[in-house]
């Protein structure tokens, strides 16, 4: 086995292990869903979803989140045709859409747990809070991994091994998108209109 055909197949061994990963993250977030959509009507004395939920903030974060989506996807592409520039700054970019989503969502607990609606005070808030936190250790895990990716393509610029490292990460992306899309539609719009 020549080397080319060594690396393609530990490029390939990289995606498919991602893949299992995202399978196993599927299950996760799966379980996280059903305890939300179970509970979401038990609110003891605490606020229903209808009445604690703001969505002018959460639709904001929401195209911010989902624009990085199309900045990671250009960025493959650049990286794939050797432009490590543009590269580099449609990566940054996305961990900028990232980090900033990271600070609305965090703005959005801080502003409900000034109002009252604290994580034990109903089995509707633990899960809410269980859920969508769960999605942002995922997109601050994301911004983490970016941080690093981005060292990589300033050391290294693009080269097979970059491109290969950014192609696993942007399943990932693209995967804790697809979950936001579900949060977004099922809590926040579903639970504002009851």
């Amino acid at each position: 086995m020549n080397q080319h055909t060594f690396e393609f197949e530990q490029e390939q061994d990289k995606k498919l292990a991602m893949w299992f990963f995202i399978a196993a993250e599927v299950v996760i977030f799966a379980s996280l869903f059903g305890v939300f959509l179970t509970l979401k009507s038990h609110v003891s004395d605490g606020p229903s979803s209808e009445q604690m939920l703001e969505l002018k903030s959460v639709m904001i974060s929401t195209v911010l989140l989902l624009s990085s989506s199309f900045t990671i996807f250009a960025c493959v592409r650049w990286s794939e045709r050797g432009e490590t520039r543009k590269t580099f700054l449609l990566l940054l970019l996305t961990l900028l859409l990232g980090g900033i989503f990271l600070v609305m969502e965090s703005r959005e607990f801080i502003h409900y747990y000034e109002k009252g609606f604290e994580l034990d005070t109903s089995p509707f808030l633990s899960s809410f809070y269980l859920l969508v936190g769960t999605h942002g250790l995922h997109v601050l895990a994301g911004v983490i991994w970016m941080g690093i990716l981005l060292i990589h393509f300033g050391v290294k610029g693009v080269c097979r091994e970059t491109s290969s490292r950014l192609s696993v990460f942007s399943l990932y992306w693209h995967f804790v998108d697809l979950v936001w899309v579900l949060i977004f539609t099922l809590v926040y719009l579903f639970g504002k209109v009851g």
